[in-house]
């Protein structure tokens, strides 16, 4: 820790007793006067990057308490009700392959709604304990394994990927791969987009990350998020642009290319 870090946690030890005699909207008041305060001395440049970092600095907490709000998944599920997208797509009898499925809530969900059979696999073995406590179905079972170096034989319907494709590096190779080893007749995503909020690109061109997850390597525009999947054989025959994300269904060309000689 550096030295101001050290000072900054004396000085928040020292003011606690005050602090938690203070109702949280009065709490609220005085942190936003003292960061606006500091804000209107510096530059408009670095006023933005000083309340940018603030900003960046409460998002993680903010999603961890949207977590427990809702007993353990976040609120996103609820609110943006992106699990319709995944089963309306979803037939029953088919085999899917949820790829990093988590704690296993959207797949659990299409196994419950869609009448579908799912293996959901994750890297994280925490994430995978949780999915079998929680959300257990008798059409799906969970695997501890990297998609990215060995995907699971197929064949599989539908291979999902939620949120996924943005923490992968080699995007294209990744999904040539799994599209050649799972055979799937499609693909359904759901990945972040840049153009989600005016301060994004502000933030980029102030020098600051402007990422939603410090572990994504992209976050799409629609011309970027095309252009990568026609780089990787795709066909994208559906997408919908919503909560600054892109939702889409796409088809290995391959059967495309069946379909018209």
């Amino acid at each position: 820790m550096s030295a101001q870090g050290l000072v900054g946690r004396i000085a928040i030890k020292l003011m606690r007793p005050i602090l938690a005699r203070m109702s949280e909207q009065l709490l609220a008041d005085f942190l936003a006067d003292v960061a606006k305060a500091r804000a209107e001395t510096l530059p408009p440049d670095r006023g933005l990057q000083f309340l940018f970092t603030l900003d960046e600095a409460l998002y993680p907490a903010q999603g961890w308490l949207a977590v427990a709000y809702d007993g353990g998944v976040h609120t996103k599920h609820r609110h943006t009700r992106y699990h319709d997208f995944f089963i309306d797509r979803i037939r029953p009898g088919e085999r899917v392959l949820d790829v990093g499925c988590g704690i296993g809530a959207l797949a659990f969900d299409i196994a419950q709604r869609s009448g579908a059979s799912v293996v959901g696999v994750d890297l994280q073995e925490k994430h995978l304990a949780i999915a079998k406590e929680r959300f257990s179905h008798p059409n799906v079972s969970y695997l501890l394994a990297d998609v990215v170096r060995n995907p699971p034989e197929g064949p599989f319907d539908v291979v999902v990927l939620s949120n996924v494709l943005e923490h992968i590096d080699c995007r294209v190779e990744f999904l040539r791969g799994v599209i050649d080893k799972v055979r799937p007749t499609r693909a359904l995503l759901r990945v972040p987009m840049f153009e989600r909020d005016w301060r994004v690109p502000l933030k980029k061109e102030l020098g600051m990350d402007y990422r939603l997850d410090p572990t994504h390597f992209i976050e799409y525009s629609p011309e970027s998020f095309i252009g990568e999947l026609e780089a990787a054989d795709l066909l994208v025959t559906h997408q919908e642009f919503r909560w600054g994300e892109i939702w889409a269904e796409a088809v290995p060309q391959i059967y495309t290319d069946r379909k018209h000689p």
